[in-house]
């Protein structure tokens, strides 16, 4: 946390707020309680977060990155408007943005396959971190940005903020202390993915407002296209999303990451993974998106548990429990199954079986989940304290891997034998190949 007084250094040619201790040093007032931060990819997910971050009484938004100059200025006015002046910074480059030592915090809101390369980069500037799933697009990157993060010591919070939503804790709080029996089946039911049509190749964006080839940035290169009112790289994220090279669709980032997330809590296998993962989907053939857009895959855990993660045109059909007038969210969620019951989650509400189990209340010296209520708040709060975050990078790429597990599942059509020790497939070369994937030049992990 810096102070708020604000210098400028002419070489560098941007304003930034002096660390306390200089100001303390140089006889100045002594430090506030502000925390510093600077925001990342700030379209529509990223824009929202922006405001968030900024409406916190202890938080100081002093800079914005973006590769489109809109999305900037915008973000710019944004900011300047909520304090009053003309403090914000406008970034094309993140890496100069993390450079600023008077920053202590960033939220990351990119495409996907930017995540890690970023996070990575400002866990090496010791900036503590609100990122947006996926942690990447394949697993090899989660794991380098979990290293990163254990390594430099910074805070991290995932953006699976279910975790924060007292109805979701609720319920794993009735699958772990047994209320529903001994849990034997997990069902999570995801939004379907998207399928779009070939789009033409046009002539490259005007540099001047979006810079396509740092948008590739690690991803393979490939031809600028545009259709209609959104692009490969632009407009809506269901374009970009559902391309392999940046995303794996409704599968991880787009929705299946938040209730396999909620699985993995219920199930209390935050430190580990499934033993076995099987299943099918079905990818598109032609067009510009090739993530899959309906799928049924099935999990073995060493607890015996089965977890079965399904896109919401199969739940309501195989299980009768996703058609409830509670939940508004038909199809989708995470259904707990045991042998004296079952509860089900999802942002509708939630409902169980029988269902008196909604009005349990736990002894005093039960063990209990920990509580957030507030997403961003548990991430502000705990850098303060440099407790762990609700959703810390641990739990992130476990509940992230299995996704990864999903797609290479579908991918190759076979039975899957996964080592949760080792993070690796066992006697499986074809297999662990799909675990990383080649960066284009210049960057590296």
């Amino acid at each position: 946390m810096k102070t708020t007084a604000t210098i400028s250094l002419g070489a560098a040619g941007f304003p930034y707020v002096v660390p306390g201790r200089v100001l303390g040093a140089a006889g100045g007032t002594p430090p506030s309680t502000k925390i510093v931060m600077g925001c990342i990819g700030i379209g529509s997910m990223g824009g929202g977060h922006l405001r968030g971050f900024a409406g916190q009484e202890d938080v100081r938004v002093v800079a914005v990155c973006d590769l489109r100059r809109k999305f900037r200025e915008n973000a710019k006015q944004t900011v300047d408007g909520r304090y009053g002046n003309t403090g914000c910074t406008m970034y094309h480059d993140y890496r100069e943005l993390l450079a600023r030592p008077d920053i202590d915090a960033v939220c990351i809101a990119t495409p996907d396959h930017w995540h890690a390369l970023i996070a990575i980069e400002a866990a090496r500037n010791r900036k503590d971190m609100y990122m947006e799933k996926p942690a990447d697009v394949h697993v090899a990157a989660a794991k380098a940005l979990r290293a990163a993060i254990n390594r430099y010591g910074v805070v991290f919070q995932f953006g699976t903020q279910q975790r924060s939503s007292q109805e979701f804790r609720q319920c794993c709080e009735l699958v772990r202390s047994g209320r529903i029996g001994k849990l034997h089946t997990i069902v999570v039911g995801s939004l379907p993915g998207m399928e779009f049509e070939n789009q033409p190749l046009q002539p490259q964006p005007d540099p001047s407002e979006f810079d396509y080839d740092m948008w590739l940035g690690p991803a393979p290169w490939s031809p600028y296209t545009f259709q209609r009112s959104a692009s490969r790289a632009e407009g809506s994220p269901g374009y970009w999303m559902h391309i392999h090279d940046y995303g794996l669709g409704c599968l991880s980032g787009a929705w299946g990451i938040h209730h396999v997330d909620i699985a993995q809590w219920g199930n209390n296998t935050d430190d580990t993974g499934p033993l076995e993962v099987e299943g099918t989907g079905v990818l598109p053939q032609d067009g510009l998106c090739d993530t899959a857009v309906t799928w049924r895959v099935e999990h073995l855990y060493a607890n015996g548990v089965k977890m079965i993660h399904m896109d919401s045109r199969h739940t309501e059909k195989e299980f009768p429990q996703f058609v409830t007038p509670v939940l508004e969210s038909r199809g989708c969620g995470i259904l707990f199954i045991g042998s004296d019951g079952w509860v089900i989650i999802s942002r509708g509400g939630i409902d169980a079986h029988p269902k008196s189990l909604l009005q349990t209340i736990f002894s005093a010296n039960e063990p209990r989940l920990p509580v957030s209520n507030n997403h961003k708040r548990n991430f502000l709060d705990c850098l303060k304290t440099r407790q762990k975050t609700i959703c810390p990078i641990e739990t992130a790429v476990r509940s992230d891997t299995i996704c990864h597990l999903d797609d290479i599942a579908i991918h190759l059509g076979r039975k899957l034998h996964w080592d949760p020790k080792t993070e690796q497939f066992t006697g499986d070369d074809e297999a662990n190949r799909l675990l990383t994937r080649p960066l284009r030049s210049p960057w590296r992990l």
